[in-house]
């Protein structure tokens, strides 16, 4: 068996090597990035004050036991924009607070979850990446008696909200 060597490195299958270290060099900077769904987090300056805020979902000790609680009007709106009919979801835990998700949507739209508190509103919200049709917010924490409720933007338009919870 004859290998053929590439001119200058004499090593066998130099252009092989080099391609196999690109795909593993490819790989590990997927594995640095992280898995979010959303690119353009943003949020009001009181924001991540309270447990839990700052954090996605599955990053709390709730991850999985989040549910749509029985919202006075319902927990998930519909709306349309731009051809496309449009879900907001509101989801809730007992011990970490709630988020909102959007479904269906074109970029240009945000899921954004708001809280009352005493005067104000806080908000977080996160709006759509290209290449997928969705987003989801971080947590804000509505415990304690505080009021939290989804509301649905596309293009600075409010769609659909929920009822505060």
């Amino acid at each position: 068996m004859v290998l053929k060597r590439e001119r200058g490195t004499g090593r066998p299958g130099g252009r092989g090597w080099r391609a196999l270290f690109g795909v593993v060099f490819a790989f590990g900077l997927a594995a640095l990035t992280p898995l979010q769904a959303q690119a353009a987090p943003m949020e009001s300056a009181s924001y991540g004050n309270l447990p839990n805020e700052g954090l996605y979902p599955e990053q709390t000790s709730c991850s999985g036991s989040y549910y749509q609680p029985n919202v006075p009007g319902g927990a998930t709106k519909t709306a349309v924009y731009a051809g496309r009919t449009i879900t907001l979801k509101y989801f809730y835990s007992p011990g970490c607070g709630s988020f909102a998700r959007i479904e269906n949507a074109p970029e240009g739209c945000a899921a954004h979850s708001n809280r009352l508190a005493d005067t104000s509103t806080v908000w977080v919200l996160e709006t759509v990446d290209p290449g997928i049709d969705y987003a989801y917010t971080k947590v804000i924490n509505n415990l304690d008696g505080r009021l939290s409720k989804a509301v649905l933007f596309c293009d600075n338009q409010r769609l659909a909200e929920t009822a505060w919870y």
